[in-house]
């Protein structure tokens, strides 16, 4: 759908109009862990727990989630979730501040588990559920939480460590021999389903996420009441601003439903859809894991407006669907990877009906970041957009922490009373993190142009340094998505004795297809710079390893690959 683009100073006065309305909106200047952030949701000086429940009175009747043939309302959601508090704290002994896991996959026991918990005033720790059973263990260990409400599986991996660890498990939507109680009995046995009383400070954690692990062992991300407020707000106000401007484009619609198809364990999932839906009273529909047919076939029964997936997914499904197929979506929104520009162009001439649009953010911002959608996709789909408003600022800055002029490439960093207060246990990792006047340092490689649009380049530690040359590997994977047939790829810098590093890249064409590597090298000299070039490419007979948050495993994959011959190397 093609709108006009909404310029700089439009979107600033609008903003401006909207904040003076105050209500759920307004904002005050706040020194937060001793930052001066001039602009924070008033809202977030009550807890999580408190909002949620302001929102349960408002959409108590709304449907909200479906898994199979089971529907539950909001409100009935609530109940279960107070009544699960109210054990937690009378039969479990938790206060505020006490962490308590969750490891399963995605079921409605999982959100219900996830509030109740917050409803109790103690802190979520929901672990990665494709995690096997160290992984696992070391989550356990690190977060010191002595509760687990999981699934069989995972419970079945944690099974080992119970009696050392002195582990309590209440097992969800199934039997679990090592379980010593049932989530569905000691909510219906719940002496009340009144929401607990316990003070719960705004500033104090509830939730800690596990990061992907890329740069070495995952971090507990240690997220706050008003952190993750100011998050799910922002994307709120965002909604309301955009929908204002253009409502032709229909940012804001009755009756929206989303497909939830990413994991819970990740911000994506437990924020923007999860949290962001119960705020505004959207319907969640739940799939049992990525089906590109059953994901159609819900979208026609359901009728589906928004899907939040991964670009592998949304470039799937307009593939696979037909005319007719996505008649209800309003939008589809990726996230946790960059979507190649071509997939834009192609999801718009196939369906011009349907919005594009992706966002950025980090486990360590609560996924608050920036967003990029409508027209201004369509012309700048290389970028991440620009910052969500209003409580969020972007810089770019050297290694120096001095700020680079528009255009000028340098470390993104972020401050927003969205942020993360540091890593569980890790205070030498929280200081190279967090400046003391409040920027995250993202470790990301950007910049931002003229008109305030960011544009990831590299992972700082990502970039390959080919005899003193910079090698994007972000840019050449664009690149080699442009070559015909290419459905996943990752570039790295392979050990070079006379360069020191080259260029390399794994390359799959999906199944039962095949690339000449010749033709892709030939192609890609065509197109980018003779130092930019794979030197070295392998062609994957299968799809490539992802890591816990859907994005490509590049460590595992470059790994790998060196073990075995290249099918191209130009270095002979």
């Amino acid at each position: 759908m093609t709108v006009a683009p909404i310029t700089g100073p439009e979107l600033q006065e609008k903003i401006d109009a909207k904040l003076a309305e105050g209500g759920l909106f307004a904002t005050m200047p706040i020194t937060v862990r001793g930052v001066e952030y001039p602009r924070v949701f008033a809202a977030s000086n009550m807890s999580l727990r408190d909002l949620m429940a302001m929102k349960a009175a408002e959409f108590k009747d709304a449907e909200f989630m479906v898994y199979e043939d089971e529907r539950y309302t909001i409100g009935e959601v609530w109940q279960k979730a107070c009544r699960l508090a109210q054990v937690l704290i009378g039969d479990y002994g938790i206060k505020p501040a006490d962490r308590v896991v969750i490891a399963m996959r995605n079921y409605p026991e999982w959100c219900i588990a996830y509030l109740g918990i917050i409803a109790a005033g103690a802190t979520v720790v929901p672990l990665n559920a494709w995690w096997r059973e160290e992984e696992l263990h070391y989550g356990m260990r690190d977060c010191e939480a002595r509760l687990v409400i999981g699934d069989a599986k995972r419970l079945g991996y944690l099974a080992p460590v119970k009696e050392e660890m002195g582990l309590t498990f209440i097992a969800a939507r199934e039997p679990s021999e090592h379980a010593d109680a049932d989530l569905e009995d000691l909510i219906a046995n719940a002496p009340s389903a009144d929401m607990p009383q316990v003070a719960i400070d705004a500033d104090s954690d509830f939730c800690i996420l596990y990061t992907s692990g890329s740069t070495g062992r995952p971090k507990g991300a240690m997220l706050t009441h008003r952190s993750v407020i100011n998050a799910v707000l922002s994307w709120s106000f965002l909604q309301q601003v955009v929908n204002e401007l253009r409502p032709d484009a229909k940012i804001i619609v009755e009756n929206a439903v989303i497909l939830l198809s990413l994991p819970l364990f990740h911000v994506t999932a437990s924020h923007s859809v999860f949290l962001l839906s119960w705020l505004t009273g959207r319907k969640i529909v739940f799939m049992y894991r990525w089906d590109v047919d059953e994901a159609l076939r819900l979208i026609k029964q359901e009728k589906i407006t928004n899907l939040a997936v991964v670009p592998t997914q949304s470039h799937e499904v307009i593939e696979h669907a037909k005319p007719g197929d996505l008649d209800t979506v309003t939008d589809i929104v990726t996230g946790g990877a960059k979507r190649p520009a071509h997939h834009v162009a192609e999801m718009t001439d196939k369906f011009p009906a349907v919005r594009a649009s992706s966002g950025y953010g980090l486990t360590e911002t609560n996924a608050l970041g920036c967003h990029n959608g409508l027209s201004e996709y369509l012309a700048k789909p290389d970028s991440a957009g620009r910052p969500i408003p209003p409580v969020t600022e972007f810089k770019i800055f050297n290694d120096k922490m001095e700020e680079m002029p528009p255009g000028e490439v340098g470390e993104i960093c972020v401050k927003s009373p969205a942020t993360f207060r540091g890593y569980l246990a890790m205070p030498k990792e929280t200081e190279k993190a967090l400046t003391k006047d409040g920027w995250f340092r993202t470790g990301d490689l950007g910049k931002i142009d003229e008109e305030g649009f960011l544009y990831i380049v590299d992972r700082l530690k990502e970039l390959i340094i080919r005899g003193g040359e910079n090698v994007s590997c972000l840019e050449v994977e664009n690149e080699i998505y442009k070559f015909d047939g290419v459905q996943e790829t990752a570039v790295f810098g392979v050990p070079d004795e006379k360069m020191g590093e080259v260029v390399g890249a794994v390359v799959y064409a999906g199944e039962g297809k095949t690339i000449d590597p010749q033709a892709l090298r030939d192609f890609l000299l065509q197109h980018v710079a003779g130092f930019k070039v794979p030197e070295k490419i392998w062609i994957s007979p299968q799809k490539l390893p992802r890591g816990s948050t859907d994005k490509l495993d590049k460590k595992f994959i470059a790994k790998t690959a060196i073990q075995f011959p290249p099918h191209l190397d130009a270095t002979k």
